[in-house]
């Protein structure tokens, strides 16, 4: 149902009902929160004739609020981000009106946290970490694939009453969620593992199983993750490896034969627990869909430029990454 009304608010309020943003919205529904989903296009017409749909880890068939103008939208305790990086600026730029209690983005990256912050104040933003997965299907329903814990925590590091509150609340309707303290240093050891893993899964095109296998492929990976590492550190970030897909700590502290090989083992458990996991970037490029470049390893160069760090492997990939998504059609 298309929300007319001149002014709305919600308790939660989700920007982008893709894959993931569906399943937090579809999950938060059920549990009895009042929900409205910012949408447009086809996206909004689906949803307002069919309702959230999730197959997959959980069965879930329910109406939504949807808006597709944001300049009705008054009011959004909880604002979370779900949209692919590009635009964001833009979509939040729309949003600046909005009395927002607190704000999180589950989008890849960094540049997610200081865009929320200029849009709405550094003291509404909380970090999160999403090692939460799903596609979007053709029918339009999101396939939950992945559930393992969203995380949340305050930008300063520190323990708080609303991270906790609002992490409850998710986990109790369904999908995993806790608070956490020190979320940056969470969220720069994914990003030290996505980057790579992001890499291999748009020049490969291949499951996620398949390129961490491989001996070569995880050999770039290996370097890859020790060049962002770098990155990391230089931004005076101590990596956890908590919240990654890799074996972080292998993979930056091993020998690199004996990093490879760990590389090699996360492989074999994909191939037999989760064989059809596939990175977003590669749902993205099969959908035609412009792939998260700027905003995640753009931000990425351009943060060790300004550290004076040579980061060639990412650098390569930077461009080449570029170059696959201008090359499916013209400039965007």
């Amino acid at each position: 149902m298309t929300d007319r009304s001149a002014v709305a608010r919600a308790e939660f309020v989700i920007l982008g009902p893709g894959a993931l943003g569906s399943i937090l919205a579809a999950h938060l529904a059920r549990a009895g929160h009042s929900v409205i989903v910012l949408a447009r296009g086809e996206r909004a017409r689906t949803l307002e004739r069919d309702g959230l749909r999730v197959t997959g880890l959980s069965e879930i068939n329910i109406p939504v609020r949807v808006l597709t103008d944001p300049a009705r939208l008054a009011a959004a305790d909880c604002l979370i981000v779900a949209t692919k990086t590009p635009g964001t600026e833009a979509a939040l730029e729309r949003l600046r009106h909005v009395a927002v209690g607190v704000a999180f983005s589950v989008q890849n990256g960094l540049m997610k946290n200081e865009l929320l912050a200029e849009a709405f104040g550094a003291e509404c933003v909380l970090g999160a970490l999403a090692n939460t997965s799903g596609e979007l299907l053709a029918s339009g329903a999101a396939l939950f694939t992945r559930n393992v814990k969203l995380l949340l925590g305050e930008l300063d590091g520190s323990e708080s009453e609303r991270a906790r509150t609002l992490a409850a609340a998710i986990d109790a309707s369904g999908v995993r969620a806790s608070a956490v303290a020190q979320i940056l240093s969470w969220e720069w050891s994914k990003f030290v593992a996505w980057l790579p893993l992001m890499s291999l899964a748009v020049t490969t095109r291949a499951p996620t199983w398949r390129y961490l296998s491989d001996p070569g492929s995880a050999r770039v990976l290996v370097r890859m993750a020790r060049e962002a590492a770098l990155l990391a550190r230089a931004m005076g970030m101590e990596l956890t490896g908590e919240g990654a897909i890799l074996p972080l700590q292998a993979v930056l502290g091993a020998s690199e034969a004996q990093a490879v090989e760990s590389v090699r083992q996360a492989g074999a458990q994909f191939a037999a627990s989760a064989p059809a996991h596939r990175m977003s970037a590669l749902q993205d490029l099969e959908a035609g869909r412009a792939l998260e470049v700027e905003e995640t390893f753009g931000y990425a160069v351009r943060k060790a430029r300004e550290q004076q760090l040579a980061v060639p492997l990412l650098e390569a990939f930077y461009h080449l990454v570029a170059a696959i998504d201008r090359s499916r059609g013209p400039a965007r």
